[in-house]
């Protein structure tokens, strides 16, 4: 029996991102079953001070403590922001274009290199294939290099997504987006449309096969 499980991060911002997830997730846990501690220990206390009106001290403490508690949450996922948004010196630029429904690609650095992914039929899958997933023109990408996506498209809004490199840009018409992937190792990844785009919605997904840059050059060549 096969195991499909998510795809791990391949990019530096989405390593970041997901740690960020776990450092959120361990405050959160910390702050639930503390209140749940004390709301348990109140609920069970039959001691009672009605000479007890206030509290200067506690009431300093339960508000300085959340307010270091958020900035440990805002400080990374401001920092993670800024970086998502930064663009600097691409080596390589690649457009991808939406249409109904499939995504077309050129490679806008070389001459002649441009071709149209289309979703592989059920009847032409192969064993390793993934239904619903799969391609019958993969996007060739090269590793450890930055590349600049541009986005657009030319009937109604898609969303270019590939989770594990953390992108999601929406493909608007008239509209170019961009953004900057960097791809840590190579291997094959996944992604669809994320944009409620018409009845073929689901059938027009996104591949992309992360090769060494030598590989990559000889790739070029062939084409």
């Amino acid at each position: 029996m096969i195991q499909l499980n998510m795809q791990d991060a391949n990019s530096p911002i989405m390593e970041n991102l997901s740690f960020f997830h776990d450092n959120t997730m361990m405050i959160l846990i910390m702050i639930t079953m503390m209140v749940m501690y004390l709301m348990m220990t109140m609920m069970w206390n039959k001691f009672i001070n009605h000479n007890l009106l206030e509290n200067q001290f506690i009431e300093i403490i339960w508000t300085i403590l959340p307010m270091f508690m958020l900035m440990f949450i805002a400080l990374p996922s401001l920092k993670i922001l800024y970086l998502m948004d930064e663009i600097k010196n691409p080596m390589l630029t690649i457009k991808a274009i939406g249409h109904q429904w499939y995504w077309s690609y050129e490679y806008s650095d070389f001459k002649n290199i441009n071709f149209d992914s289309y979703m592989t039929p059920d009847m032409n899958l192969k064993l390793n294939e993934f239904r619903l997933l799969d391609v019958d023109n993969r996007m060739i990408l090269p590793t450890n290099s930055k590349i600049r996506m541009l986005i657009t498209a030319t009937d109604v809004i898609h969303a270019w997504t590939i989770p594990i490199l953390n992108i999601k840009l929406d493909a608007i018409p008239g509209r170019l987006n961009q953004s900057m992937i960097l791809i840590k190792k190579p291997t094959i990844m996944y992604g669809q449309c994320s944009e409620i785009c018409g009845t073929n919605h689901s059938f027009m997904p996104i591949t992309i096969e992360a090769i060494p840059n030598k590989y990559f050059i000889k790739w070029l060549n062939s084409q």
